[in-house]
């Protein structure tokens, strides 16, 4: 999934003579904490947050008086996960999208669409169990877990690892398994050193519920 697919051209920038109080009263309809702002040529010049404009001197002033920074933005080819780490590495509920090696203004991305993204990659929609597991990470080889799972009468419906801090922590896997009784692939797992250390057979209305509150916690 590339960052073109998901780009959000309903949210419209701000521009550098919009006042605070307009740019905060668009922040609240859109429910987001921080929107691109361009100038008079819709070039982009910098995103703004809602901290810096509670800290104007009033509500009247311009919000391009406030920008700081050089502006962030992703490209319209690069992958959803680009665009994921943009956001958790400058901390923006939104991000920018601009053509390489250009400010001209896209549109944007929200944390929502990236975990809109995220969810269809984990199969969130699909009916099966979850796994969590630990291994060390000498022994960690994917190929060699999904066998396992897959001579039990199981399918992997999605991955995703989490890289320890260290060379002598343990990686950990998360797994969507398209069947909900897992014992007998948690017992599998375990006999041949995978540690389980969590197990989730779902309903599916449990899982879509817990799913949507995921959701509207993003939004606040």
């Amino acid at each position: 999934m590339k960052v073109q697919d998901a780009i959000n051209t309903a949210i419209p920038a701000l521009h550098t003579t919009d006042t605070v109080e307009d740019a905060l009263g668009l922040l609240m309809e859109h429910r987001v904490r921080h929107l691109p702002v361009v100038d008079e040529n819709d070039h982009l010049v910098g995103v703004i947050s809602e901290d810096q404009m509670m800290g104007a001197n009033g509500p009247d002033d311009a919000v391009g008086s406030l920008l700081g920074n050089r502006p962030v933005s992703v490209r319209p080819q690069e992958h959803i996960f680009d665009a994921a780490r943009t956001m958790v590495e400058h901390g923006l509920s939104t991000v920018p999208v601009t053509p390489p090696n250009e400010t001209r203004y896209l549109g944007l991305i929200r944390r929502h669409d990236i975990f809109d993204e995220f969810a269809k990659l984990m199969a969130t929609q699909r009916s099966g169990a979850i796994i969590a597991l630990e291994v060390d990470q000498r022994d960690y080889a994917l190929a060699k877990l999904v066998h396992l799972i897959e001579q039990n009468d199981a399918k992997v419906l999605a991955v995703a690892s989490e890289e320890p801090d260290s060379s002598t922590e343990k990686i950990r896997v998360t797994l969507k398994l398209n069947v909900t009784d897992t014992t007998r692939i948690r017992h599998v797992l375990e006999h041949n050193d995978y540690h389980v250390i969590a197990s989730f057979g779902e309903d599916d209305s449990e899982m879509q519920s817990r799913v949507e509150e995921f959701m509207r916690y993003l939004e606040v």
